[in-house]
């Protein structure tokens, strides 16, 4: 089972959803309500992780009425589908290759002297307890695989996948990359892994298994960052 090659969606569709990413989020609630929630609950972390669940929801809901609902369209289109037994191999495979991956952009950053240290894992370093290790870990191994498969591989990379396979991996790899500005010392790590999810997608034609891919290295990730 693949990546179908029907065109569901025309260029309103993807206009909208990358007004929605690329200035409607980051404008009204990556600054907007980030500060404003800062003010109100002067927590880095609380403020953060709040303004996470937001754009879960918004991205989520995004795609839903701008890309499903409109075209009476299900799920599926945008790769929810069960899991099965053939899948599971490459997940475990494609989980270990995208930490050797990572683990080698790691080491050659830190030998380049950029770093790769995160503001997120940071602020919930200075506040460490098992309650707020809790609220990152869900934020980072669960809440985000989700709705970040979602959009950028379930509709973007579909959507661009009419131009060809490599040029839509690099593409939605490239706008995931350039979401997590401003923390540039991890965007190597966030293109690479954006080109695996994308793979894991076209190969099994679910994106569940790049959730579930996404999840395990994030959760070692940010269990890493702030318990090592």
């Amino acid at each position: 089972m693949k990546v179908t090659t029907e065109r569901k969606w025309n260029g309103r569709e993807l206009i909208l959803l990358l007004s929605l990413c690329l200035v409607g989020v980051p404008i009204l609630l990556e600054n907007v309500l980030y500060d404003q929630l800062l003010q109100w609950l002067d927590s880095t972390l609380y403020a953060g992780t709040l303004t996470g669940f937001c754009m879960a929801i918004v991205f989520t809901l995004g795609v839903y009425w701008i890309a499903l609902k409109p075209n009476k369209l299900g799920w599926r289109a945008v790769g929810i589908a069960p899991l099965t037994k053939n899948m599971w191999r490459t997940m475990v495979l494609w989980t270990i290759l995208l930490i050797l991956i990572s683990l080698v952009i790691i080491v050659v950053m830190d030998v380049l002297s950029i770093g790769t240290s995160n503001d997120k894992t940071e602020s919930l370093k200075t506040d460490l307890t098992p309650f707020t290790f809790m609220i990152g870990f869900v934020s980072a191994a669960v809440v985000s695989p989700i709705y970040e498969e979602i959009f950028y591989r379930g509709f973007l990379y579909t959507w661009f996948r009419r131009w060809g396979v490599r040029k839509a991996m690099i593409l939605s790899s490239f706008i995931f990359m350039i979401v997590h500005i401003p923390t540039y010392n991890t965007l190597p790590v966030n293109f690479a892994s954006g080109l695996v999810f994308c793979w894991v997608y076209e190969k099994t034609g679910s994106i569940i298994p790049a959730i579930i891919i996404h999840g395990v290295v994030n959760g070692i990730g940010i269990s890493l960052s702030v318990l090592g």
